[in-house]
């Protein structure tokens, strides 16, 4: 099932819409107060992301649903040109960390490469991140798993970085976030299991 698709902007009202739908939904799959509760915090946290990033972009936001499956979807256009692209990715890789804080400023940098591109602690950005022409992937599921894997090696950051991921509200509820690049359009998928 896919909700309704929601015009996405940095106006006032947008958190209470994106709620009317997570709500909508809650209702219609008849999920536990509880699993409606985490739905209503990603999408919090979502949309406090899309304050944040969509000044002068136009988004979309919805939910979908298979198999107990929710992804909350953020879909952003922005103007990425090849160069800015290309700064996004080399430094992705090189994981200079100069204006984000927190785990989702550092996910917000993904957004807005003129702010400083995606980039995480200690020197590097591990998760997956499959790079095609005109394309980038990114996964928290990765990402933590090769946190864990770096702790375990003493590496420089790493320790601070898993920190991050655990007292952020996404990190410690979503099952995975996924962010793609794709030509002008950077797309966020928050996905949780929930039971009915």
């Amino acid at each position: 099932m896919k909700s309704d698709v929601i015009s996405v902007t940095g106006r006032d009202g947008i958190m209470e819409a994106a709620l009317k739908q997570v709500d909508k939904v809650a209702v219609y799959k008849e999920l536990s107060p509880r699993g409606a509760l985490h739905l209503r915090l990603l999408t919090e946290e979502m949309m406090a992301l899309v304050r944040a990033i969509t000044g002068t972009a136009q988004g979309e936001f919805w939910i979908q649903d298979e198999d107990g499956v929710y992804e909350l979807h953020l879909k952003v256009n922005t103007l990425i040109d090849q160069v800015r692209r290309g700064q996004l990715i080399s430094s992705s890789t090189a994981g200079k960390n100069e204006a984000t804080r927190g785990f989702m400023g550092k996910i917000r940098s993904f957004f807005e490469p003129s702010a400083g591109a995606p980039v995480f602690s200690g020197g590097f950005m591990p998760g997956s991140s499959s790079q095609m022409y005109g394309s980038f992937a990114w996964s928290m599921e990765d990402y933590r798993e090769q946190l864990q894997e770096f702790k375990g090696q003493h590496r420089e950051g790493a320790e601070a970085a898993w920190d991050e991921l655990e007292k952020s509200v996404v990190g410690h509820l979503a099952d995975d976030v996924k962010v793609s690049i794709k030509g002008h359009t950077v797309e966020m998928t928050i996905q949780k299991k929930l039971e009915a």
